[in-house]
């Protein structure tokens, strides 16, 4: 190549990356909501398939009964659910702000409650710090449930317009999805293996994830709201929302609203809905992950339990609730590329092994060249 032309390629490249820059600058709000829409023209994309042959081929039509179908039956319950559990919040405000200033203004009922807890001569003497922490928990209560009654408005507006455009770039998605597709994957420089890598890979983790995390949530969510709700305890859609969310911190995650739950149910001699929450949440909800899960989820994530946990608290942290579903798919992704790094280097990557056997030599060490051993072959017996 000469020089001229490495020169006017370098220029191009640089063109390239430079307005590539601009546009995702200019498009940074809208990049979240797009990669929705990807992950669920992917999961829709088989409802799609039946339904174009049924309509013999004519694609927008398949693919706005597609989306309408999918309004119907996820976002209008949906909107419905956030709507219920939106007021019960503000209930749950309501109802916590005198609760928590009745302690303030009889000092005594606190001492009540203290008296019944095993430990309460060691928290006595702590009374008036605990008293001024709950002074402060209302006014910031109070706080909360201002700024919350006036965002709600435009966090509602807000999510009605990224939804629409959610379902609007769906509905292209599913139309002209193959040829963006093979658009896209031209002007990657992977080979054609890799790249069916990458898409399967998001594919089935997105599709288990849904499984796994949202419908695994939504039982335990509904059994332990149940269980609040039979054992009397108020805003039981609350409850059971927060805990479906909560659901995906392996055993304890419910345990942390049920937990407390049961504690008070127990303090005020509330015996049978002590037991209601204990059975409803404590056994039947507490078992659901494990029987229920590896049927959902099967091997498609093949990531360990503790990856997919830091990845859905990760993916939560920085793009929010729907990080839930985001944080696993970039996680596999991230595994995935660094699978195809290990089979493109394999030549020179060294093998591994841990503990080499005598007479013995691993599979990936005749496969490469070099071998790293970590662990120091043991010397022989004594007598050999």
């Amino acid at each position: 190549m000469t020089p001229s032309k490495i020169a006017s390629k370098s220029v191009l490249l640089l063109f390239v990356l430079g307005i590539s820059a601009i546009f995702l600058s200019m498009m940074h709000q809208f990049l979240m909501t797009i990669f929705m829409a990807a992950i669920f023209s992917a999961l829709t994309t088989p409802l799609y398939h039946r339904l174009l042959l049924l309509l013999k081929g004519r694609k927008h039509a398949a693919s706005l009964l597609t989306i309408l179908i999918l309004v119907c039956l996820v976002l209008l319950p949906l909107a419905g659910l956030i709507g219920v559990v939106v007021t019960q919040a503000i209930h749950v405000s309501q109802s916590v702000t005198p609760w928590v200033q009745q302690f303030i203004d009889q000092p005594t009922i606190i001492s009540d409650y203290l008296h019944k807890l095993p430990y309460y001569k060691e928290l006595l003497p702590h009374r008036d710090m605990i008293l001024q922490k709950l002074g402060s928990l209302v006014g910031n209560t109070s706080t909360l449930l201002i700024d919350s009654l006036s965002s709600i408005t435009m966090l509602t507006v807000n999510a009605t317009l990224m939804s629409f455009i959610m379902l609007y770039t769906m509905f292209y998605f599913l139309v002209d999805g193959k040829s963006l597709l093979e658009k896209i994957l031209y002007y990657i420089p992977l080979e054609n293996d890799d790249e069916q890598h990458l898409l399967q890979r998001f594919t089935s983790v997105a599709r288990a994830t849904i499984k796994g995390t949202l419908i695994i949530g939504m039982i335990q969510g509904t059994l332990c709201g149940l269980g609040f709700a039979l054992a009397g305890i108020p805003s039981p859609v609350f409850w059971g929302c927060l805990m479906a969310v909560l659901s995906i911190v392996p055993s304890v995650g419910t345990a942390i609203v049920w937990g407390p739950a049961l504690i008070i149910l127990l303090l005020s001699k509330d015996i049978g809905g002590a037991v209601t929450v204990g059975i409803f949440c404590g056994l039947i909800a507490g078992n659901a992950d494990n029987l229920i899960r590896p049927r959902l989820v099967g091997k498609d994530t093949e990531m360990h339990d503790l990856f997919i946990l830091f990845s859905t608290f990760g993916g939560i942290a920085m793009f929010g609730i729907i990080g839930i579903i985001v944080g696993p798919i970039i996680a596999a992704l991230f595994v995935s590329i660094w699978e195809i790094y290990g089979e493109s280097f394999q030549d020179i990557l060294p093998a591994v092994c841990f503990e080499a056997k005598k007479g013995k030599k691993s599979e990936k060490s005749t496969n490469k060249p070099d071998t790293v051993t970590i662990l120091p072959t043991p010397p022989p017996e004594q007598g050999e």
